[in-house]
């Protein structure tokens, strides 16, 4: 696979889509085998940093030093097993960080080795909330450059509550699909509250089903299990490749253990400080823009399906939208799914803008659906959501994702609030800014309280941290990276000048600048446009 599409499957894919607040109000193991001599009896760095046992709350009774009582989870040994083709092994971590003496789980682990001989580790995370990091290290070579993987061994891991990591698991997969295929913009007080209704009830049945973990799957938590897991490899500073979701996760940990980073790569930007209300709006201007920019495209190559001006295909695709909304397309063959619905298609739509490589599949499929076949588009909705066409879900994925935001970012479940942003939101963004407008009213409706704090990272006592943003990226807009950039104290912005979402793989440019820096620690010039 070529350097300039090596992260293809990763872009193409449902690995970063997870953190789109839509739709559903959500527009996104193996066994340890013998020891291979990559664990370590004595973790290099495997004491906690200060931060490690004092930020999610005070110590649990009967611990009178907490970094002592976290000391059996930082020397733990990793035993390396074979799994599917790659390295496989368990971290055991505690649910409760304030409570290190209870009850604990265990992360599943992924490595490929180097090619050669081994610098060291690089962790690296897809996004989500809810991808699998686990299957993403293991297509290591699809997710770094040949140079790359010649020097480091890839590790990928399940944050916990997802995938193999103790899962969370709230509803039937038949209870998901009435989530995906709900209604995001709902037009008046009965819409609403029925809306409304829905996601309360899901956010019920999580609350009855996910036990005791699903207070602790917080990015901060997440945070701790990774310094966890950096003494487990016996590195004594952290290398980290983290996209989408996953720059929150590497930005917080930076914050959290500022003497503990080493090379930390963070592409496609979800800045700490963000709030419901502004991811919401930044998604909505941001797949407002890859929207537009598809438009472009199809108009300037002549006989655009949509019509001839780029506004003329704009409207066409809300009009496409507004009709679902009023009356959902037969669909057969999709398990209990029977109706082609706007929250089905916001799903399908979502996924042909992360990647420019995918614009000919999103034209064929909403070509179709425009024609009265919604097949197409009802396939990509199952691939953005882990789908199969007979009904079954591949993973918890869409689940964990409200799990971890909604412990992350509070959110209002004041309708009136919703109706307010949708308004507003509509005039930035006429195609997508209604339906991202009450893509927090889950979060809303959930029972567990909010534990995160919205905050500006500053990371003072790292090294230098190179953040990526696109131009065009739906998902992340290029104003986040920025905005982290700015923030932490030491770090060096890339841009890449181009549609889609997330950099690295996608241009010899960014992947020269990616690379150096990984290997050499030599970072980009100041300002540069890729």
């Amino acid at each position: 696979m070529s350097r300039t599409s090596l992260t293809s499957s990763r872009r193409t894919g449902r690995s970063t889509l997870a953190l789109l607040a839509a739709s559903a109000l959500a527009l996104s193991a193996c066994s340890g085998g013998s020891d291979d001599g990559a664990s370590t009896s004595s973790p290099v760095g495997s004491q906690p940093s200060s931060g490690a046992a004092t930020t999610s709350g005070s110590s649990s009774a009967g611990a009178a030093d907490p970094a002592k009582a976290l000391e059996k989870f930082y020397t733990q040994k990793l035993t390396w097993g074979d799994c599917e083709g790659v390295k496989c092994a368990k971290l055991t971590v505690p649910v409760d960080y304030a409570d290190p003496g209870g009850q604990t789980i265990q992360l599943a682990l992924s490595k490929v080795a180097a090619k050669g001989k081994a610098k060291g580790s690089l962790v690296v995370n897809p996004g989500g909330p809810g991808a699998s990091g686990y299957d993403y290290g293991a297509m290591a070579d699809g997710v770094v450059t040949p140079k790359v993987l010649e020097s480091f061994d890839v590790v990928g891991f399940d944050p916990r509550g997802v995938g193999r990591s103790a899962p969370i698991t709230c509803a039937s997969d038949a209870e998901m699909d009435t989530m995906l295929g709900i209604d995001p913009t709902p037009d008046d007080k009965t819409e609403q509250s029925s809306v409304q209704k829905s996601v309360g009830t899901f956010a019920q049945a999580c609350k009855d089903k996910a036990g005791p973990l699903l207070g602790h799957v917080s990015t901060v938590e997440v945070a701790k299990d990774l310094d966890v897991l950096r003494a487990a490899l016996g590195s004594e500073k952290l290398d980290y490749l983290g996209f989408s979701y996953g720059t929150f996760i590497g930005s917080t940990y930076a914050d959290l253990f500022p003497q503990r980073v080493g090379r930390f790569v963070l592409d496609g930007v979800v800045p700490p400080d963000v709030t419901s209300q502004e991811m919401n709006l930044g998604q909505a201007t941001g797949f407002e823009a890859a929207t537009r920019s598809y438009v472009e495209d199809c108009v300037s190559k002549g006989d655009c399906y949509l019509g001839s001006t780029v506004d003329a295909g704009m409207q066409r695709i809300r009009t496409f939208l507004k009709q679902l909304d009023a009356k959902p397309l037969p669909i057969s063959g999709e398990g209990p799914v029977t109706r082609f619905t706007e929250g089905w298609a916001t799903l399908g739509l979502a996924l042909g803008f992360y990647s420019k490589a995918s614009w000919p599949s999103l034209t064929e499929a909403l070509k179709a659906a425009m024609g009265g076949d919604p097949k197409p588009l009802m396939a990509m909705a199952n691939q953005y959501a882990g789908r199969q066409a007979n009904g079954a879900y591949r993973d918890n994925s869409m689940q964990a994702f409200y799990a971890v935001s909604c412990l992350d970012r509070k959110a209002s479940n004041n309708l009136d609030e919703y109706a307010k942003d949708a308004t507003e939101f509509a005039k930035k963004a006429p195609t997508w800014g209604n339906m991202l407008a009450w893509g927090s009213l889950t979060c809303g409706e959930w029972k567990v309280p909010a534990t995160g704090k919205q905050k500006k990272v500053t990371a003072d006592g790292t090294g230098p941290i190179l953040v990526i943003g696109n131009t065009r990226d739906p998902a992340t807009p290029l104003a986040f990276a920025q905005r982290l950039a700015k923030d932490l104290k030491h770090a060096r912005l890339l841009t890449f000048d181009a549609d889609g979402h997330t950099a690295y793989g996608q241009s010899e440019c960014v992947n020269d600048a990616v690379d150096g820096y990984l290997l050499n620690g030599t970072l980009p010039p100041d300002g540069q446009t890729c």
